[in-house]
């Protein structure tokens, strides 16, 4: 019983995939499993840095003479409000760094899919589906 229409699957077999062809279609899939890594750790080191200055912000309030407990490893060490201030500065530069870092491999990353995606799709047209479903 075969059903044709709308809807139906129907294998095409014009489509050949070379050896080279394939290798290009893992090396994208490599590419955009590293890129959804890539991502998931900056939105961990925003949301650090978004602490980072909540942090500053408040020890603004405090008073100069009251002493911090700042984090450092597993260990709490009381420091006056300057040292503290100081330390979640070079955390923040740090950070922004970081930031800036991952930023700039997500970039690359996008880049050489890009180009990849280009070839593919040249090759395979509506054959090939490289779109992330939260695109």
């Amino acid at each position: 019983m075969a059903i044709t229409g709308k809807g139906t699957f129907q294998p095409d077999s014009d489509v050949h995939i070379s050896y080279e062809d394939q290798q290009k279609i893992n090396k994208f899939a490599k590419l955009n499993a590293k890129l959804d890594e890539y991502k998931e750790e900056l939105k961990v080191s925003q949301n650090d840095m978004k602490n980072l200055e909540e942090a500053m912000d408040e020890l603004s309030l405090a008073d100069d003479s009251s002493k911090i407990p700042y984090l450092i490893g597993e260990v709490f060490i009381c420091q006056d409000l300057e040292k503290t201030l100081k330390a979640l500065d070079i955390a923040k530069s740090k950070k922004e760094c970081e930031i800036e870092d991952i930023k700039a491999i997500c970039g690359e990353l996008k880049f050489q899919m890009g180009e990849l995606k280009a070839h593919l799709y040249g090759k395979f047209g509506s054959h090939i589906n490289l779109e992330n479903e939260e695109d």
